[in-house]
């Protein structure tokens, strides 16, 4: 199957023993009733298997619709998946699955979201600090009009939250943003990168001049719990966004977003990346 091929929202690779795996939110059940998550699997980054299933929901499990944006991490020699997940009568929230295999099959692990149960919430990344686990995730503009990323910290077995949430900014903050309608700004897909002289940025994608798009924002301390500051050239502009970064098999920097941003069109997009003057760019 051909890059260019694959249906899917929200892109995510993880690099493992030679191999490239892909995840995503599917293409053909973004937006009603959801039956499982997939894994494409390829060698070169231009040829990839078919899906494989990597998750199938368990019987009453409390989510039916909604699974998006999958991630996948190694962490203490196991695979651990972050997925967001709905139903008609409770929050959205990302919950944590658990695999011994990139494959899968990829089972429960934390008992429900663990993102707060009244707070409408998706995209949690997995982010490791001084050896703690936590994870940055967004408040969903849909319930507080201007969304938020937010930092929790985790137990070491990733089964639950142990602090409360803290903001570490709003979608509104940067020049750039506008808004996806009057009075609505939107968070979504952070993810967290270091660049060679250990600067702690985050990539993550809201709205400006009303088309989606991939932003960069900065720590002014190296920790998730800095003041973030926002820069206002975009890493990418327009129509495309919800990326992360990963190293390839060669060495080279690579970031991957889906574009456009409309269904049923969006595909998976690579890119190389370029490490300059301590933040990134889309290489020409």
């Amino acid at each position: 199957m051909k890059f260019c091929d694959i249906h899917l929202r929200d892109p995510f690779v993880l690099t493992e023993d030679g191999k490239y795996y892909l995840y995503g939110s599917r293409g053909a059940e973004l937006w009603g009733k959801c039956i499982g998550l997939d894994v494409y699997v390829s060698s070169d980054l231009e040829n990839w298997s078919c899906a494989h299933t990597a998750f199938t929901p368990p019987e009453n499990f409390w989510a039916t619709k909604n699974f998006w944006a999958p991630e996948v991490h190694k962490y203490n020699g196991e695979y651990y998946m972050l997925a967001s997940f709905k139903s008609d009568d409770k929050c959205r929230g990302t919950q944590i699955l658990k695999a011994s295999s990139p494959m899968g099959p990829f089972l429960v692990h934390s008992d429900g979201p663990v993102t707060p149960s009244d707070w409408e919430c998706l995209d949690g990344t997995l982010h490791i600090e001084n050896g703690v686990p936590y994870m940055v995730f967004c408040h969903e503009w849909a319930q507080i009009d201007d969304g938020e990323i937010c930092v929790i910290e985790l137990t070491k077995d990733l089964k639950r939250a142990v602090s409360e949430p803290k903001v570490l900014f709003r979608a509104s903050e940067p020049k750039w943003s506008d808004g996806y309608a009057p009075g609505k700004y939107v968070t979504d897909g952070p993810f967290m990168y270091r660049t060679k002289s250990g600067r702690l940025l985050m990539i993550w994608s809201s709205f400006s001049k009303h088309q989606y798009c991939e932003a960069i924002s900065y720590s002014d301390n190296g920790s998730v719990f800095g003041n973030w500051t926002h820069d206002e050239r975009l890493l990418f502009e327009k129509d495309g966004g919800h990326g992360m970064i990963f190293a390839n098999y060669d060495g080279e920097v690579m970031f991957i977003q889906h574009s456009p941003n409309n269904s049923p069109y969006e595909r998976p997009c690579l890119f190389k990346i370029v490490e300059k003057d301590d933040t990134l760019y889309i290489a020409e």
